[in-house]
């Protein structure tokens, strides 16, 4: 969501004007219809004031949708994917490690 429509929105919600929502957040009525019709970009500092003045709180998260892969039909199909997962593992490769060094057993 833009931040014009962030700002619209967090405002109308808590039934503010422009003007209200200018004096509680210490800024102009000017500068928050600007920022509303996307005049300006606030930067996130200014957009978390401003949304905390409106009694909201601004969260900022990074979603990354998961490729959509039907999930199979049938156990053949699920044991060909297998198969391809660990091919693939397989081709990756994996580190070397270092031998295991165990402590030398005294017997005497």
């Amino acid at each position: 969501m833009e931040p014009a429509q962030l700002l619209r929105m967090a405002r109308q919600r808590h039934d503010l004007s422009q003007a209200a929502l200018a004096e509680r957040a210490g800024t102009s009525q000017p500068v928050i219809s600007a920022y509303e019709r996307g005049r300006r970009d606030p930067t996130t500092r200014t957009l978390r004031r401003l949304i905390a003045a409106t009694g909201e709180r601004l969260e900022l998260r990074l979603a990354i949708e998961p490729p959509e892969i039907p999930p199979p039909v049938n156990p053949e199909e699920h044991a060909a994917r297998l198969v391809d997962v660990l091919l693939l593992a397989d081709a990756i490769g994996h580190p070397q490690r270092a031998p295991v060094a165990f402590p030398r057993i005294d017997t005497s």
